[in-house]
């Protein structure tokens, strides 16, 4: 056992030789295997902060890479989850170990009754506890008669530590992306993490703009009651939001019941394509939002309008002092908000800008010309034919 001395300095190292958070298993098991521990199973269990999963879990077998699943909230109320070791650690925060071939051994957990028939002799899990007290669980198991050895189980204890430390470090940047993605989105989280933070970054870029509007929130919100209002604006975003990441854009801010939402465009040969990829994602959006569960009293059900730009656009941190916000602005994003009162004023449901709807003759008629606040010249409104 004298190597595993330097598995616990490769640990206390950073485990800088693996990238990703599975490469550290990877290379774990087949260092101990080295040092002679006979593995049959390994894996960690890992919580992060997410809006849909509770965390994720990384699981090692001789000869197969490691596999990553992500656990949704939901297993956390499943009995199969309750009754297992693994949610036994995170309760009590102490080590479980269970000798599967000694007769005496308790038959207290479905999951170890599995793991014997398929041979099992030692199931051991340790708690990996994060500077903050948080318990996150590593387990281990064996297949050799007798399962681990003083020595052996010494070392796996050994590693304990550095590998929390480990986890703990590697599941910190992987919350970090997690919350930028999920509150600012994911183009503008990597810049930040990239260290694009310091008020008054700013980028040109040019982009599709996609702002979106429900009709008639107001009254809405005078009507219904708080949680059911909250569970409407829910559904609604749900119709919008994966269409949009699927179609390549960027949600950007809700404001309220509105959505503002880029695509951006990487050059003029891509401008085209990008247009055609928003309003591909308008149209689909469309027929989700008609989709949306309505009460037997409402007959129109949710309505929305959208207005579509493309034009440069301001891209970066804007705010005052310490908090700061990753956003867009410009004339072309005021030109996208004035478009979509239009929309309204016409009882269309989506409305295109000129710069946008040149990419499609035919396709995308004038419904005229507006006046529009804050634009000296009438900007002419196009949708679709009727």
């Amino acid at each position: 056992m004298s190597n595993v001395r330097s598995i616990v300095d490769w640990l206390e190292d950073g485990a800088r030789s693996a990238v990703r958070s599975e490469d550290v298993l990877a290379e774990l098991c087949a260092r101990l295997v080295e040092c002679g521990i006979p593995l049959g199973r390994a894996a960690v269990f890992v919580t992060t902060p997410h809006p849909d999963i509770m965390g994720r879990s990384f699981r090692w077998e001789p000869g197969a890479e490691v596999k990553v699943s992500a656990a949704p909230w939901e297993l956390m109320q499943t009995a199969e989850f309750r009754d297992s070791p693994v949610a036994a650690v995170y309760r009590t925060g102490e080590l479980l170990r269970r000798h599967l071939d000694d007769p005496n051994c308790p038959d207290d957990f479905a999951m170890l009754r599995n793991l014997r028939a398929e041979g099992t002799t030692d199931y051991v899990a340790f708690p990996l506890v994060f500077t903050n007290g948080h318990i996150h669980v590593a387990t281990w198991t064996t297949k050799r008669k007798g399962g681990f050895t003083p020595q052996e189980f010494s070392a796996l204890e050994s590693i304990t530590a550095p590998l929390a430390r480990v986890a703990e470090v590697r599941a910190l940047q992987r919350t970090a992306q997690n919350l930028l993605d999920t509150y600012i989105g994911h183009q503008a989280g990597e810049r930040i993490m990239a260290g694009k933070i310091r008020r008054g970054y700013i980028e040109a870029i040019r982009a599709a703009i996609w702002l979106s509007d429900m009709r008639g929130f107001t009254t809405l919100s005078e009507r219904l009651p708080p949680q059911e209002l909250i569970d409407l604006l829910n559904r609604y975003f749900d119709a919008q939001v994966p269409a949009i990441l699927e179609s390549g854009g960027e949600v950007l801010k809700f404001m309220g019941d509105g959505l503002l939402a880029i695509f951006p465009i990487a050059n003029d040969d891509d401008v085209a394509a990008v247009c055609r990829r928003a309003l591909a994602c308008a149209l689909a959006v469309r027929d989700r939002v008609a989709e949306l569960p309505r009460k037997a009293e409402d007959a129109e059900g949710t309505r929305f309008g959208l207005a579509l730009h493309a034009g440069e656009v301001m891209y970066g941190n804007i705010g005052g002092g310490n908090r700061l916000d990753f956003t867009c602005i410009g004339p072309a994003v005021n030109l996208a908000a004035r478009l979509e009162k239009v929309a309204a004023k016409l009882g269309e449901t989506i409305v295109a800008s000129a710069a946008f709807a040149r990419h499609f003759p035919g396709e995308l008629v004038s419904r005229g010309e507006f006046p529009v606040a804050g634009f000296a010249a009438p900007q002419t409104v196009y949708g679709f034919p009727q």
